[in-house]
């Protein structure tokens, strides 16, 4: 029984009980009317439609009329309809973006009610003990977050999906699907942000082995002992904050069980079965109707991001090794020997300790202090000799 039937029932009940001792006397008409609950003028009137209807007549009419604001049979079918043929399986709010994209105008509780109706969707289920969740940061570029998400996107393929996001607002600011999450993926995260946006003041991420060195398997992380991406962060003053459960990275945590309950469908729609095309989709359609949904206003007006102006981030956010200079001054890296050409500045490198970095793209560079000494290719060729030859 509808609690509204019930509320009826007991109207009834507790109506006859007033009645009958308004009538042997016992009770005034004022406290009858407050035994019920409501007022003389409407107690005289129950007991006029008590008298011509019986107990009929005390029920609420509206109860039996149908809303003039109901919406019509054909549009609730259309709704479900097409949900079964073309967004089987997506959630309900996931859904509305897309019924309002289209044009639609019913609010997201009539649409989740009518899908909940037809048994497209099921209902959540009841809340857990209440947990206090942490502020957000009252800036943007206060603290940002960057997490990874491993999983079958498209079918048959399981890629890593990359996230930079920032606390205060929810915008992603930065997403990109790698084949596995590392060291080149979160430099890609954090130089589009820096671009972007400009500098910010910390980054919050999980223990993974490319953002922390831990010396004891599931223990505390050793901030003295920086990985390539913490010397990267530490060069750009940025600090960086480890988690060490899942429940501290609720606020990515949440946002990827979105990714996956809506992205795999929506590349599914758009056939989308290769990275490239997945990348591309994630930056023309899906990060903007994201932000666009779930992004938030700051707490405070303003911003924590500071322009970037301290010259070649590529320099920064890329992998640095130490090597010695051999005696015919070449650099062994890996399987490659890099011959450093002849300088005007200095006559040898032979056993001088240079700086190899190792950019996002695969190319490579000497460095000797600020200065740079070469450039190569992946392969290790000579970029200018290169340039010359061509």
């Amino acid at each position: 029984m509808r609690r509204t039937e019930w509320l009826q029932e007991t109207r009834k009940m507790r109506f006859e009980e007033a009645y009958g001792g308004w009538q042997a006397g016992r009770l005034r008409q004022e406290e009858a009317a407050r035994l019920l609950g409501v007022c003389e003028r409407t107690f005289r009137r129950y007991v006029d439609r008590y008298e011509d209807d019986g107990l009929d007549g005390l029920i609420d009419r509206r109860l039996h009329q149908i809303s003039h604001r109901r919406a019509p049979v054909d549009e609730v079918l259309a709704l479900t309809n097409r949900y079964r043929q073309r967004h089987q399986g997506w959630s309900a709010k996931h859904y509305f973006a897309w019924y309002r994209r289209d044009g639609g105008t019913r609010s997201y509780t009539w649409v989740k009610r009518r899908l909940q109706e037809a048994q497209l969707v099921p209902r959540a289920p009841k809340r857990g003990a209440h947990r206090k969740r942490r502020d957000r940061a009252p800036l943007p570029g206060m603290l940002l977050h960057q997490d990874g998400s491993r999983h079958e996107w498209v079918p048959g393929q399981r890629w890593d999906l990359i996230v930079t996001m920032d606390d205060a607002t929810n915008e992603h600011y930065a997403m990109q699907f790698v084949a596995e999450e590392g060291t080149h993926s979160s430099f890609q995260g954090v130089a589009a942000v820096i671009r972007s946006h400009g500098l910010f003041s910390a980054l919050y991420t999980d223990r993974g082995s490319h953002y922390w060195f831990t010396p004891t398997a599931g223990g505390k992380v050793d901030k003295r002992t920086p990985t390539q991406f913490g010397r990267a962060m530490q060069q750009l003053g940025i600090e960086m904050i480890a988690a060490y459960s899942p429940q501290a990275r609720g606020r990515s945590e949440r946002a990827f069980r979105t990714h996956q309950a809506r992205l795999v469908r929506e590349l599914a729609t758009a056939g989308i079965t290769d990275m490239s095309a997945a990348n591309r989709y994630l930056e023309e359609h899906y990060r903007p109707a994201f932000n666009a949904e779930f992004a938030q206003p700051a707490l405070e007006p303003g911003s924590a991001f500071v322009p970037w102006r301290g010259g070649a981030l590529d320099d920064i956010l890329c992998e640095h090794f130490e090597r010695r200079v051999g005696a015919d001054n070449c650099v062994t890296f890996g399987r490659l020997t890099l011959q450093i050409p002849r300088q005007r500045h200095r006559c040898h490198f032979v056993k001088l300790t240079v700086r190899v970095h190792r950019y996002l793209d695969g190319t490579l560079a000497i460095f000797h202090g600020p200065r740079c000494l070469a450039r190569y290719t992946a392969d290790g060729q000579l970029i200018e000799e290169l340039r010359r030859a061509a």
